[in-house]
Order: C-alpha cells, then structure tokens, then sequence
C-alpha cells in the first residue's frame, strides 16, 4: 500500500463502487499488502476462526512503532486485512491496544457486502493485533 493511502481514501472510493467493483478494490488492497515470507507463515502467525488461512506477524520499527506483515490465501480475505492494518500499521503499542479498529472499519459494513464465511475471522484477526499491541505496551518483546 502507497504511504499516500490512507483509510479515509479507501473508503471515499469505496462508498461510491457497487457489488463486485467492491470485491475488486479489496483485491487490489490485498495484492498491494507488504510481502510476507513464506518461513513466517507458520501455525504460530496462523489466526484461528478464519474459513481462509490468514497469517499475522507483528515487528517493531526503530522508533518502537508496530509493523505487521499478513498475508492470506484468499484474495478477498488478503484486502480485508489489508483494510485492518491500515488502521493500525506504524503505530506504537499503546494506540493500537486503544485504538477501536471495529469502528473505524464500520463504515465499510463489511457484514453486509461480504458473505458471513469471509468476515467471521474478521474479529479474531482484530483481536490477535490489539493482545499483541496491549503485550508490547506492557514491555514484552515481539
């Protein structure tokens, strides 16, 4: 994702796309997602609960900001993390435990364009970010 892009852009563009344009700019989300190597796609980055395989792995920047690589392979499943991390990439620990990732993506009212198969990992994916920020905020390591 171009540093340019920001969440509010996404969905400027996104409210005014229909059905399977929707689909698409998901698609394009996801195939723009920052590389995950394959040696990180373990059953430990694995999110349970979701009905594609979805893999989560958290880093630190220098400053002690949050970097999280994720991949899926689902293309539809790959933007709609795509869509989450731009809520959170690149922010320290503290905001991302704090931060109400749910809200900000309820304006997409991705429950009601996407099938109940694909969001339903969507809480735990959410859920594995904010336990990982809120361990780092306490002083643990990634």
């Amino acid at each position: 994702m171009g540093r340019m892009t920001t969440l509010q852009q996404i969905r400027d563009d996104y409210e005014l796309l229909e059905g399977d344009e929707r689909y698409r700019l998901l698609i394009d989300l996801g195939r723009a997602l920052e590389p995950m190597p394959d040696a990180l796609k373990t059953d430990v980055t694995l999110v349970r609960g979701c009905s594609a395989a979805v893999w989560v792995y958290p880093t630190r920047l220098d400053n002690g900001a949050l970097h999280f690589l994720a991949d899926s392979n689902a293309a539809i499943t790959k933007g709609i993390i795509a869509l989450v991390l731009l809520t959170v990439q690149d922010r320290m620990p503290e905001e991302v435990a704090r931060f109400d990732i749910a809200d900000a993506l309820a304006p997409f009212d991705l429950k009601r364009q996407l099938s109940s198969n694909r969001t339903q990992g969507l809480p735990n994916m959410i859920t594995l970010i904010r336990e990982t920020a809120t361990r780092l905020a306490a002083g643990e390591s990634a």
